[in-house]
């Protein structure tokens, strides 16, 4: 999983994994990342099934623009959630 970060926006660019569930386990990680360090959009391209049974949904284009303008002008850390942070902590954050 990787992506670009602008601002307190993230906009993820490609998932794949070898293992079974493996990009399951990085998109939960990565929105706790997102969560703990102050971004307010996460931009997945296209919502998909799999992206779905994870919460996304689609938005009008008006409104992802204005989330969009309102996201780039803060600041995140993407750093900011501690390496080595327990699983348990992880699901906490990702779904609160």
């Amino acid at each position: 999983l990787y992506g670009v970060a602008l601002g307190a926006a993230f906009f993820g660019e490609s998932m794949f994994s070898r293992a079974t569930d493996a990009s399951k386990v990085a998109l939960v990680y990565l929105v706790a990342r997102l969560k703990f360090g102050h971004y307010q959009l996460l931009d997945i391209q296209f919502v998909t099934d799999h992206l779905s049974r994870f919460g996304a949904t689609g938005i009008p284009r008006t409104e992802y623009r204005w989330r969009l303008e309102e996201a780039v002008q803060r600041k995140a850390d993407f750093l900011r959630l501690p390496q080595g942070t327990l699983s348990r902590r992880v699901l906490e954050i990702a779904g609160g």
